[in-house]
């Protein structure tokens, strides 16, 4: 077995490099992919590699590099388009939602829209507002686009290999204060499918529900609670869009009890569409309302206020004790 310890970021550029070894009508585009290897270093040494007809240096505008996709994705090509940071994406909103979403179903499915848009996001690295943000929801919310994030390395491996497989856009978000973080990674076992839930810590209490940066955060949480004495089951959504619903579901019956947590925003978030549905589904089953944690209805605080905005040990913690609590 080829398994091997590497960092989140590590890991994404060995998923990358295998796309670009496996199908020649894969190509990198974005502001400094290439020569700089991307502010975080995530297509390091690929340039040099595969070239720069394959690895491409695009100018600073994030519509003409979604744009410049849509047609190369016409003519056949699988681009993987960087956004440097989750905040400069609005540029290229319109394109996306307007043209890259809707492109499959406007030609009732003969025209394929293979595209990639990688985007860094969420805080925790002490930067700046448009350098934090978290807007998965705002992609979630439009269909024809599919969104997913890994939490770990041996995700981010196989689900970014499954996400330039696909013949649907899809906005592939990375946690980047997680790219440091290393697990490993088995680059033979495939594991699930790419809109597929995975349980990441059995339990029999109450279940965390958390996706990118906040699995790791649940998963300490589920220790803590644990010297307690509270059995904690952690489901590490994985896919925004679409959700799979089956596993939360079948967790949240097993345990009764379900939070939500999440970086972005609670206000309209996407824990509202998960306990929305959970209350629907298992509302025989719930013994206390579903809660959810995330950050709060305001834009992004300068860097020395992060730690009070982002879900933390502490203010998950507190969720799960108020629900303990019915």
């Amino acid at each position: 077995m080829a398994v091997q310890k590497l960092p989140l970021a590590k890991a994404l550029n060995e998923s990358l490099r295998k796309a670009l070894e496996t199908d020649p009508k894969v190509l990198i585009m974005g502001l400094d992919v290439g020569k700089l290897g991307g502010v975080f270093r995530i297509t390091d040494g690929l340039q040099k590699d595969f070239g720069e007809e394959r690895v491409i240096d695009t100018p600073l505008a994030e519509s003409g590099i979604v744009g410049t996709a849509i047609g190369l994705a016409l003519r056949g090509y699988r681009p993987v388009v960087e956004i440097q940071f989750d905040g400069f994406v609005f540029p290229a909103y319109d394109q996306i939602v307007s043209q890259l979403a809707k492109m499959r179903a406007r030609s009732l499915g003969t025209v394929k829209m293979p595209i990639v848009i990688r985007i860094p996001y969420g805080g925790g690295i002490g930067a700046v507002e448009h350098h934090s943000e978290s807007p998965e929801t705002l992609f979630a919310h439009v269909a024809g686009l599919k969104v997913v994030t890994p939490a770990n390395s041996n995700d981010a491996y196989w689900m970014l290999q499954q996400a330039i497989q696909s013949d649907d856009p899809v906005i592939f978000f990375e946690p980047k204060r997680r790219y440091w973080d290393k697990s490993e990674v088995d680059t033979e076992a495939i594991p699930g499918e790419l809109h597929e839930a995975r349980i990441a810590r059995e339990g029999t209490d109450l279940t965390l529900a958390a996706y990118g940066p906040m699995v790791k955060t649940c998963l300490e949480v589920a220790a803590a609670a644990a010297e307690e004495g509270k059995s904690i089951e952690v489901v590490d959504v994985r896919s925004i869009s679409p959700l799979d619903f089956d596993t939360i579901q079948a967790s949240v019956e097993k345990t009764r009890r379900l939070v939500v947590v999440h970086e972005a925003p609670v206000f309209f978030g996407s824990g509202a569409e998960i306990a929305a549905r959970i209350t629907e589904r298992c509302f025989y089953h719930l013994e206390a309302p579903v809660l959810r944690v995330g950050g709060y209805h305001a834009p992004y605080p300068p860097a020395r206020l992060e730690e009070e905005y982002l879900p933390g040990l502490d203010r998950v913690l507190d969720a799960v004790d108020r629900s303990l609590a019915y």
